[in-house]
């Protein structure tokens, strides 16, 4: 974007926004890729728009953010080691085209090498017209329990024999890391995400056959997510609820907010499971896709990380067997199913994969939100949430035919 773009003034009108928990009737005004206050404009600049945009009574939300998501169209983060730009690049650019502005790469449990080859070359960086930000590295393994392994290959899981020393050796680096997924039952995991956190760096807790005692030690020492809720951790049990019993602790931080993800693609979580978790604690609620190289394919085998997965009827399965490995929901899809599976409002499934994943990775005063002087990154939705154009900066970077169009 050139100084002159930069200044200039665009105007979103006939519009309904979401902010602050509310949609409003109001006006969007962006420069500078920034949302920006018109009170300022008016009063104290007194200019006009250089651009007024007719938004058809388009609704605009922030832009989805993914905080899981291991590849698509083709492409798997964790296995694509020889062209690890080139598949990045083609992910981040057809994510736009579901509405996602922002998300976290994401690599399954893999050899050290992998991991040493991958890391240096996936970057954080802005997004546009070449295709979503990149927050960061979310790694989920190798650090996990072998017995809720998943799709992991069990031959790579690891322990924290060195304490925070097997994670550098394993890892090289955690230079553009911002989520790792662990196991916290396993020896030395506390002083591992006590170390973590001191770098800034989000814990999540899955993978796992912790009790809930062991997931409260976990949260009280800086881990502040679950990933995927109900899957790949104990069964939620009357007398001991598992990392489950974490939406209803009373034995962390007073005022901290335990955020936890969950794929609402209407094959990994029963829609009576997404009541239940919404119920519960809905403010802590992050839709992930958790989708797999296999999103935007046709059926048939395709490679995830050290396995071959088999696409069936839509869903993705370790070949051969009855395992589900992941999913291949794009982002608007969930956001639509899990209002539909749950009957919560407009607001809380928009919020559920904008302002919420933000907050995970502490990033919510510039993404996940339409409050001024935010990152101009957002969505224009029909009434049904059927995505209609992508915004990233304030510059439209995806629009579908018959989509929101300048006047």
């Amino acid at each position: 974007m050139s100084q002159k773009d930069k200044q200039i003034l665009k105007q979103f009108y006939n519009c309904w926004i979401l902010r602050d928990g509310k949609i409003l009737k109001e006006d969007l005004w962006v420069r500078d890729g920034r949302i920006v206050n018109p009170e300022k404009i008016f009063y104290d600049e007194k200019i006009k728009p250089n651009i007024s945009i007719d938004c058809n009574e388009a609704l605009i939300s922030p832009g989805y953010i993914d905080l899981q998501i291991n590849g698509g169209f083709g492409v798997d983060f964790t296995h694509n080691v020889d062209n690890v730009q080139e598949g990045i690049n083609k992910v981040a650019k057809k994510l736009i085209e579901f509405g996602v502005t922002s998300f976290c790469p994401t690599l399954v449990t893999s050899p050290s090498e992998t991991y040493h080859k991958i890391l240096p070359n996936i970057k954080k960086r802005n997004g546009g017209k070449h295709g979503a930000s990149i927050l960061g590295i979310h790694l989920e393994g190798p650090f996990i329990s072998p017995s809720k392994k998943g799709a992991h290959p069990e031959n790579c899981i690891k322990q924290f024999d060195k304490g925070f020393k097997s994670l550098i050796e394993m890892y090289g680096t955690l230079e553009n890391v911002c989520l790792v997924t662990l196991a916290p039952e396993l020896p030395n995991a506390p002083t591992v995400i006590k170390e973590l956190c001191k770098r800034n760096i989000k814990v999540s807790v899955g993978h796992s056959i912790a009790n809930l005692h062991e997931g409260e030690e976990a949260v009280n020492n800086g881990a502040s997510f679950i990933t995927h809720l109900f899957n790949a951790m104990l069964p939620f049990h009357h007398r001991d609820p598992g990392l489950v019993g974490l939406l209803t602790s009373d034995k962390i931080p007073s005022g901290k907010i335990i955020h936890y993800g969950i794929i609402a693609d209407g094959i990994h979580t029963h829609p009576a499971a997404l009541r239940i978790a919404h119920r519960t604690h809905p403010e802590g609620l992050v839709l992930v896709t958790d989708a797999l190289s296999a999103l935007g394919l046709e059926e048939g085998v395709h490679q995830l990380g050290q396995f071959k997965i088999e696409m069936r009827s839509g869903r993705a399965y370790i070949a051969g067997t009855d395992t589900l490995c992941g999913s291949t929901a794009e982002m608007s899809k969930c956001v639509r199913h899990f209002k539909e599976a749950t009957g919560c409002s407009v607001v809380e499934a928009l919020e559920a994969a904008t302002l919420h994943p933000a907050k995970t990775l502490d990033i919510d005063k510039v993404k996940g939100t339409l409050n001024f002087e935010a990152d101009a990154d957002f969505v224009m939705l029909d009434q049904k949430l059927n995505l209609l154009s992508t915004w990233i900066s304030g510059e439209c970077v995806y629009s579908i035919p018959n989509g929101a169009r300048n006047s």
